[in-house]
């Protein structure tokens, strides 16, 4: 017979694990509980953003952010919607996520507008989403690390509180955790996107992966949202309107829905 040594049992509970968080061989699961959203208006107070002929960024987002919390209030009132901040206010970057960390969020939006290099403002238009770039997955690393107690079981921390970053059964878990997130995030992106495209005949410029410092240590689902080039005089008009807003926030609204019900039946 065998002999359980201690390297076999560690061995044997982060394998069980891994196939736990991977959902491999398991029953269906009841519906995922998705009870928290955090909306974080890009930029405010000191710090402006881009800004148009008129307009700035910080403003536009607010403006957008609130209407989505408005919307998701009415139409999602079993959902705890967090904003950032709800005035012009300005917070560091790394607050941001710690917010959605905090509040144990299960997907995070920050809203900005996109700006083109002076001299080329005709020449670009339409809207961008991006997710943080797995080829800088450390940031995001550390983030789990910290916040994996939530996402991975109650006693991670105690059970496992040995483990440092170079421990392989650590990594195996936490890296298995962000490729879901990183799923996520994209599925998010591509969702919102379809609805700008289909739904307001909106430009695309597509889901991208970039290196996005609001991300960075965000320990869930997460989705910057380019809502359109300021520094385009067409955008820019859309962008300042009751209507453009509107779309633009019911389209995000409607994606989060959409989104919601395909992950309760992952």
């Amino acid at each position: 017979m065998t002999k359980i040594t201690p390297r076999l049992k560690i061995f044997i509970s982060v394998l069980f694990l891994f196939l736990s968080v991977s959902g491999f061989g398991q029953q269906p699961k009841p519906s995922f509980k998705f009870k928290t959203i955090v909306i974080d208006a890009g930029h405010g107070g000191k710090d402006p953003g881009a800004h148009g002929a008129y307009s700035l960024e910080k403003n536009i987002a607010l403006s957008i952010a609130k209407k989505v919390q408005l919307l998701l209030n009415q139409e999602m009132d079993d959902v705890n919607v967090i904003m950032t901040h709800s005035t012009d206010k300005f917070i560091p970057l790394n607050q941001r996520s710690e917010i959605a960390n905090e509040n144990n969020a299960n997907l995070f939006i920050s809203i900005h507008c996109n700006s083109s290099p002076e001299g080329t403002a005709n020449a670009h238009k339409g809207v961008l989403l991006l997710v943080y770039g797995f080829h800088r997955q450390q940031e995001q690393m550390e983030a789990l690390r910290e916040n994996a107690s939530i996402y991975i079981e109650k006693d991670y921390k105690k059970t496992y509180a040995e483990y440092d970053q170079n421990n392989p059964a650590a990594f195996i878990i936490l890296n298995t955790v962000m490729h879901k997130y990183r799923e996520q995030s994209i599925l998010f992106g591509k969702l919102l996107n379809k609805e700008f495209v289909e739904n307001d005949g909106r430009k695309s410029n597509g889901v991208k992966e970039q290196g996005v410092l609001v991300l960075a240590h965000s320990a869930m689902p997460a989705v910057l949202v380019e809502t359109g080039y300021i520094n385009n005089p067409d955008e820019e008009q859309y962008l300042n309107s009751e209507t453009g807003q509107d779309e633009i926030a019911n389209s995000i609204v409607r994606a989060i829905k959409i989104y919601r019900q395909q992950i309760n039946v992952q």
